[in-house]
């Protein structure tokens, strides 16, 4: 299960996905996290945001609405209040950054890539371009490419695209990512999406809209990763509603050199490690020796 992702050092190929785990600490208790294959933290921004208004969260049939805001200390309370407890991990910790402008991406990458403990950067690039009326640097494959040639500048760490579905060919920004020097690409990021409450008539969270995530948007995300990792050249980590070993062996014969699990978290806090020896266990049955053989293997 051993694999190097982008440059990184796995002992297997699941991640934790930004947004649902925390720092990691949050989780210590309830699993050795120096199982995972490697943590990727919530997001982090230069300063520190107060995040959307409460409802944030809501349950939609297999799956779930959520509309944080990014809500986090900023950077300087990351390095003196999580970096610490990440340090003492053995594995590797993958920092996952937004930003409003693309100098904050930089900046937030230049300081990062001094700290030992981070090995790699995942780029958010779901968030909002402030000096161009708001719209999502993800949607646009020249605004892609221009935080993430700002990012790559910036680092020598393997820098990581998290890519948005809410465009209509995913295969434009993955190869905009590529092309500014993304190591790597990871998709999905959560579907844009909403729900009313039928009684008040307002909408089920503090805003109008937010991202649906979990087995809903699966198959969804099964089809951009295939179509993403035929477009590039650059391995591509797989995202949105892994909740068992087969979901994920889904995501590998679509063309996913690793996954992330993600809202799973939120109903098992052992989901990680029990996708991964549900993973050994298929492997053991097709009598496989190496999860890579799976990758990209889907029969046209």
């Amino acid at each position: 299960m051993n694999t190097d992702l982008a440059g990184i050092k796995l002992k297997n190929p699941i991640l934790v996905a930004s947004g649902t785990f925390g720092y990691g600490k949050e989780f210590a208790d309830y699993l050795d996290l120096n199982k995972l294959g490697g943590i990727i933290t919530k997001s982090v921004t230069l300063k520190a945001k107060e995040g959307n208004p409460p409802p944030r969260i809501v349950e939609t049939p297999s799956g779930m609405i959520s509309s944080i805001g990014l809500q986090n200390e900023g950077l300087e309370a990351f390095l003196k209040n999580a970096i610490p407890f990440l340090a003492k991990l053995e594995i590797p910790v993958i920092v996952n950054i937004a930003g409003e402008t693309i100098d904050e991406y930089a900046e937030l990458a230049k300081q990062l890539s001094k700290e030992k403990t981070v090995k790699g950067l995942e780029v958010n690039i779901s968030c909002p371009n402030v000096k161009k009326g708001g719209m999502a640097f993800g949607i646009d494959p020249a605004a892609t490419k221009e935080v993430i040639a700002a990012v790559r500048k910036a680092t020598t760490l393997p820098v990581i695209a998290k890519l948005s579905p809410n465009v209509t060919d995913i295969t434009l920004t993955a190869k905009a990512a590529e092309s500014a020097g993304a190591n790597a690409i990871s998709l999905i990021n959560t579907v844009v999406a909403m729900a009313i409450d039928i009684e008040t008539r307002r909408s089920r969270i503090g805003r109008k809209t937010g991202g649906l995530s979990g087995p809903a948007i699966r198959p969804i995300a099964v089809r951009m990763v295939y179509e993403a990792s035929h477009a590039v050249k650059i391995p591509v980590i797989g995202i949105g509603g892994i909740m068992t070993g087969s979901d994920a062996v889904e995501f590998f014969l679509a063309g996913a050199s690793a996954i992330e699990v993600g809202t799973a978290n939120f109903v098992d806090t052992a989901a990680p490690l029990r996708i991964w020896g549900e993973i050994n266990d298929y492997l053991k049955k097709h009598e496989l020796g190496d999860y890579r053989e799976l990758i990209g293997a889907f029969k046209e």
